[in-house]
């Protein structure tokens, strides 16, 4: 009988415990407007104010009625990309939670090579020979603000 009780005083605490942090992570999400990250669409990019310089210039920029966010910021394969979407989005909770990150915000490396592919996928028969002769010169080294207005 001391047993059961045991099990039963550890059930109320742990249950509430678990509920609590559920509803944090719930309203979190919802907050964060988690859902509208698994879209394509380029207003989710600027769901956190620190983008919204970037979604505007994009709005502005060449292109605009080519390419989204995602496009080119992202792999186009279904495990690469959400795969891409969950490891950037740990990233920048992270660093929007405890703000440490550089303003203006920078494309860290392994973004930057996928931007590249994405350039290379869109306009490689066109730039194949520049490419070739470039040793390596990333697109965005002469194209900085392509993909956004000046």
């Amino acid at each position: 009988m001391v047993k059961n009780l045991l099990k039963a005083a550890w059930i109320a605490p742990l249950t509430v415990l678990l509920g609590l942090l559920a509803g944090v992570g719930v309203f979190t999400f919802n907050y964060a407007q988690g859902l509208s990250y698994l879209s394509s669409d380029p207003a989710a990019c600027a769901n956190c104010h620190i983008m919204n310089d970037e979604y505007d210039s994009w709005q502005n920029g060449p292109h605009h009625a080519a390419a989204k966010c995602v496009d080119c910021h992202l792999p186009h394969d279904f495990i690469g990309k959400y795969f891409a979407k969950g490891l950037n989005g740990y990233h920048h909770s992270k660093a929007f939670t405890l703000q440490n990150f550089h303003e203006p915000i920078r494309i860290k490396t392994r973004n930057a090579n996928i931007l590249q592919k994405n350039c290379e996928r869109c306009h490689g028969q066109m730039v194949e020979d520049m490419m070739a002769i470039s040793g390596g010169v990333k697109c965005v080294h002469c194209h900085e603000r392509a993909g956004h207005g000046g």
